[in-house]
């Protein structure tokens, strides 16, 4: 029996917010070329990567 769609989309968000906490910690001890493929990655892994970016200091210019 498969997983209902409300659910798939809530085990979704639960692994990217997982995800951006993980890569928050990082940032505090990145280099700058570091911290471009951390936005690279956030960019690629969620649709409101803009608000998250912001969020993180990492706006882009």
């Amino acid at each position: 029996m498969g997983i209902c769609e409300r659910k798939k989309e809530l085990r979704r968000r639960r692994h990217r917010r997982e995800k951006i906490r993980k890569w928050a910690r990082r940032l505090a001890t990145a280099t700058p070329s570091e911290k471009a493929l951390i936005a690279q990655k956030i960019r690629a892994l969620t649709p409101g990567y803009l608000q998250v970016l912001k969020n993180l200091g990492l706006e882009e210019r």
